[in-house]
Order: structure tokens, then C-alpha cells, then sequence
């Protein structure tokens, strides 16, 4: 059993709290990814497992052994730093089997061990190498493997794509996966990089100032995201937020409103809500059709196009502050869209917009907790969408 348990983890620095009561169970052969800003406390969670740093409060368990007063050596984890840190002076052979001979292996196990953790990082013929004459890929497959050869039960890897360029970053993250299939061990990898964690991991535990917001499969926190915190983090480009509040004909704000019956989703009217929608959820008014539950057409003018190559990002100011020349990035009613990019759109054009009503979310603006994800239940959308094209007529 490779198995990591937190419990009740808190790690403070004088008056600094880096970690707040985290609780977290990472499964027997799991790869989870711990996400969050700069300085959210990530690498400190890490840390602590590791042995690196000792928490202030709470226990860590590796395997079901409690842990927490142990030496790094005694805990069954090999880690992976963001700098390689390889030995200069040593070939590719020396540096895979250093920790190897600092505990004195015999040459035969030695030999087995380098050889095998060679073939999975698929350096074999490489050994003699020194590491100046390797790439920045090649360099980290000899980090990977000089922790692959302990056999640990927990790999830990800080930040390791950290250094490679975003080419060689994209490849690295396919042989990872591939590693982890194949090695079928535990892997707590630390990341600031979403893509990383929702192309990788099983799981992402979200971390802000310390505390764990959500851990979840990588689609569930993108589609129904915990919190605020959540919903803004994960997914790229990031999800639009509108400001408003409940009445009993549904979600009001400045410059648009969505209609539905608060009370027939468990909410009260009068609330003061955050509405969310990706990108990719606001469509263009002449592609209603395809949209499986639109809204009310919403005005708005085109501000600022970002070609991506598989579509146009359309940055939109809505009529209120368009009119009021208020800058698209001080707007707290602006929308990003996503559109295809073919796209006849262009700049500063008035448009018409909708948003897909299944995928709008709703958060209260004082907690920053979600309160639904989908506007209207599957048995509702028929009859909602029939009263918005007799609204719309």
C-alpha cells in the first residue's frame, strides 16, 4: 500500500500559516496533482510528506504507518525536484546509482536496478553520458530514474517541467503518464500549471492560501467547481463572473438577466449571487439553435480578438459600458467568448450573444461557494426554452 493520508496538517512559520488544517487522502497507485497560485502552500504540503519539513500540528501516514517524526529516508518516498541538481562530474550510470551506493547495494543489484529504471525513462545507451552533453528532457529522465531505481512506495515530484520549454514540457507530461502506468506507484506531483494537472493527474487537490478548496477527477472541479477560488483557477482561458442577485424571475444584473424560478432550485430570491460561464458556453445569437438551452439574447459590442489558431477569443464589452467607454478589463460586466475560427466576427461590431443555461453557475458572492451547476433540471429545459422563444417572439 502506497497510500498518503493528512490529517488535521497545519504548518505555521512564526506568525505565517503556510498550510491550514489539511486533510487529504491520496489512493494506492493515485496521481494526484496539487495545484494552486504561487505561495498557496503546494510545495510546503509536499515538503511535510517528505520529511523535508516538519508540520506544527497533525499527523502524515505513508502505507498506514504514521510517519511524522520519521527521517525522509525512513518514509518510503523518492522525490523530484524542479532543478535536476545532477552531479557534474558523474556520468549518467553514477548519478542514477549514487543513493544506490551510498547504501551499499552490491554491484549486481546495482546493475539490475540502473538498467531497468534506463529502460522505462528510455535512456539506454546513454549511461556513460556526462550530463552537459544532454538535453534539458534527457537530464530530467536521469532525475526520474535515479528516484525510480529506490522503489519507493510514494514518488514526489516538485515543479519537474518547470525548467524545460513548453515543447519539451508538452512531451514530458505523455512520458510521465506513460511512466506511471507502467511503474503503477503513487504520485504526488506539484504544479502552478493546470494543463499539466488536467491532462495528467486522477485527481486535483486545489490549494489557496493554505487550505485545500477542492480534490476531485480533473473534469469534475472544471465542470462543477467547488467555490469561487475553484471556478476561477482551473480552466484556461479562465471563467467569466458576473455579479447579481436572485429575484423571483431569476438571476439580475447591470446589463442582462436570466430567467428561471429560484425557489424551484432550492434558491431564495434576493440573494446576492455570482453568475459563472466559460468561454466556450457563449455563443453567438444566430447559433441558438445548436445551443442546447440558451438564454435571453444579450447586447454587447466586440472589444478585443485574440486569434489562437483553433478559435478566436472575442473579449465583449455590454451595452452599458460600452456606451460609457469603460475599459474592458475594469468592467465588471465584461464576457470572453469562444468562437470558431472561421469567425467573420471583427472589432468594435455590436453583436448579440446568448449563454447555454446548463452551463451557467451560480456562487454566493459573500462565501464563494457554488450553489448549482445548470440552471434548469433535464425534466425543465423543454418548457423553459418554449417560454423564451414565446419571450423571444
Amino acid at each position: 500500500m502506497g497510500d498518503v493520508k493528512l490529517e488535521h496538517v497545519t504548518k505555521r512559520y512564526d506568525d505565517v500559516t503556510a498550510v491550514d488544517d489539511m486533510n487529504m487522502h491520496v489512493r494506492d497507485g493515485e496521481f494526484v496533482c496539487l495545484v494552486g497560485p504561487s505561495g498557496c502552500g503546494k510545495s510546503t504540503t509536499m515538503e511535510m510528506v517528505a520529511g523535508l519539513t516538519m508540520p506544527t500540528e497533525g499527523d502524515i501516514y505513508i502505507s498506514g504507518t504514521n510517519v511524522t517524526n520519521l527521517p525522509p529516508k525512513d518514509r518510503g518516498v523518492a522525490m523530484v525536484f524542479q532543478n535536476i541538481a545532477l552531479f557534474p562530474h558523474m556520468n549518467v550510470y553514477k548519478n542514477i546509482s549514487f543513493g544506490l551506493r551510498l547504501r551499499d547495494y552490491d554491484d549486481e543489484e546495482i546493475d539490475r536496478r540502473v538498467e531497468r529504471a534506463a529502460e522505462i525513462v528510455q535512456l539506454e545507451g546513454m549511461l556513460e553520458r556526462m550530463p552537459d552533453e544532454m538535453s534539458g528532457g534527457q537530464r530530467q529522465r536521469v532525475a526520474i530514474a535515479r528516484a525510480i531505481v529506490r522503489n519507493p512506495e510514494v514518488f514526489l515530484m516538485d515543479e519537474p517541467l518547470a525548467n524545460l520549454d513548453a515543447k519539451l514540457r508538452v512531451h514530458m507530461r505523455t512520458e510521465l503518464q506513460r511512466l506511471h502506468k507502467e511503474l503503477d506507484t503513487t504520485i504526488i506531483y506539484v504544479t502552478h500549471d493546470q494543463a499539466e494537472a488536467m491532462t495528467m493527474s486522477d485527481r486535483i487537490a486545489v490549494i489557496d492560501s493554505g487550505q485545500l478548496q477542492q480534490i476531485d477527477p480533473p473534469l469534475t472541479c472544471y465542470n462543477e467547481p467547488a467555490n469561487l477560488f475553484v471556478a476561477g483557477f482551473i480552466g484556461s482561458p479562465a471563467m467569466n463572473f458576473v455579479d447579481g442577485r436572485l429575484t423571483d424571475a431569476g438571476f439580475e444584473s447591470k446589463n442582462f438577466s436570466v430567467e428561471f424560478d429560484p425557489a424551484d432550485l432550492g434558491l431564495d430570491a434576493g440573494t446576492d449571487v455570482t453568475l459563472g460561464i466559460r468561454p466556450e458556453d457563449v455563443y453567438l445569437a444566430d447559433e441558438r439553435e445548436s445551443v442546447g438551452d440558451p438564454t435571453m439574447v444579450i447586447d454587447a459590442v466586440t472589444d478585443v480578438l485574440e486569434p489562437m489558431g483553433d478559435e478566436i477569443f472575442v473579449y465583449l464589452l455590454l451595452s452599458e459600458d460600452a456606451e460609457t467607454g469603460m475599459d474592458a478589463q475594469d468592467s465588471p460586466d465584461q464576457l470572453l467568448m469562444s468562437v470558431d475560427p472561421d469567425s467573420a466576427i471583427e472589432e468594435d461590431e455590436n453583436v448579440d450573444v446568448v449563454l447555454d443555461r446548463s452551463r451557467v453557475h451560480l456562487f454566493d458572492t459573500s462565501s464563494g461557494e457554488a450553489l448549482l451547476h445548470g440552471l434548469v433540471a433535464p425534466a425543465q429545459a423543454e418548457g423553459v426554452t418554449e417560454t423564451e422563444a414565446e419571450s423571444d417572439d
